[in-house]
C-alpha cells in the first residue's frame, strides 16, 4: 500500500487403546469378552468415519475503488485469490492490480500470502494468522504482519502487528486495531494504527449475497482521516464490491 499503514484472517487425533486380551480367570471372563466387544465396535466406528477433506476454493471480483485499512491503493481494480482450509487451518493466495491517476505511485500488482488457525470455544471466536504483502514494479514496499482477531455474537476485533521494509529508509514497525459490529449483513466497523504509523478510518456498509447465481455484493462508504487520506480535511469514499467464489 502506498506512503502508508496497512492489512488486509489436520488436527491430530491421539487414540490410547488397550490390549484385547483375554482373561482366563473364570469370574472376569464375560467382563473382559464384554469390554473386547465394545472396543472392536468402537475402532470400526473411527474406521468408518470419513476424513474431513481440505477444501480448496478460488475467488474473482472488482472493487470500483480499492481502499484497504483507509488508504486508497487504486482507482479501481480487478481481485483474485485461491484459498486452502483443513480443520480450522487455513493457507491463501490474494491479488489486485493496482492503478493510481495523478499520483507519484505508478501501476503494479499487489499479491498478499497468508495462513493461519481459526477456531472456537464455545460462543467466541479466535483466530491467529501471518500475512505477506508484496508489490510489482516498486509501486509499494514489503509489509509483513501477524495477525489476530477475537469475536463474541455480534461483536469482533482484529489486530496487527508488523513491519514495513520502506524501501532505502530505516524500517518501521506498525500496529493496527479494528474493533467490528455486524448485523444481519449490515456492519461498522474502526480502524486504528500506531506505532510509527498514524491514522483512522470510520466504515459502514452492508453485504449479501445473490442467490441465483452466487455473487457477493458489498457497498460501503469510508470515511478516512487526513493521515491516511493525504487530504486536508480527510476524505470519504464510496464503494462497491463484488466477487464470487468457486469449489474446486
Amino acid at each position: 500500500m502506498p506512503n502508508a499503514a496497512l492489512t488486509r484472517p489436520v488436527t491430530t487425533t491421539f487414540s490410547r487403546r488397550s490390549p484385547l486380551a483375554g482373561d482366563a480367570h473364570p469370574s472376569r471372563a464375560g467382563r473382559a469378552q464384554a469390554r473386547s466387544c465394545i472396543a472392536v465396535a468402537a475402532l470400526l466406528g473411527t474406521l468408518a468415519s470419513p476424513v474431513q477433506a481440505i477444501e480448496i476454493t478460488a475467488n474473482g471480483g472488482f472493487m470500483s475503488e480499492y481502499i484497504f485499512r483507509g488508504i486508497a491503493q487504486s482507482d479501481s481494480s480487478v481481485m483474485g485469490g485461491l484459498d486452502l482450509k483443513h480443520a480450522g487451518f487455513y493457507l491463501g493466495t490474494w491479488a489486485a492490480d493496482l492503478e493510481q491517476d495523478g499520483t507519484d505511485a505508478g501501476d503494479g500488482l499487489e499479491v498478499d500470502l497468508y495462513g493461519g488457525y481459526n477456531g472456537s470455544v464455545g460462543d467466541l471466536n479466535y483466530g491467529i494468522g501471518a500475512t505477506g504483502y508484496f508489490y510489482t514494479d516498486d509501486f509499494d514496499d514489503d509489509y509483513r504482519e501477524i495477525n489476530l482477531s477475537l469475536g463474541y455474537s455480534l461483536f469482533s476485533v482484529a489486530a496487527a502487528f508488523g513491519e514495513y521494509d520502506n524501501f532505502e529508509g530505516p524500517t518501521e514497525d506498525y500496529s493496527f486495531v479494528a474493533p467490528r459490529v455486524d448485523y444481519k449483513g449490515f456492519y461498522g466497523m474502526a480502524g486504528f494504527f500506531g506505532r510509527d504509523f498514524e491514522g483512522e478510518y470510520y466504515e459502514a456498509g452492508y453485504g449479501s449475497q445473490f442467490e441465483p447465481i452466487g455473487l457477493d455484493y458489498r457497498l460501503s462508504v469510508i470515511y478516512s482521516t487526513d493521515e491516511l487520506s493525504g487530504e486536508d480535511s480527510g476524505d470519504t469514499s464510496l464503494v462497491l464490491s463484488i466477487s464470487k467464489t468457486f469449489e474446486l
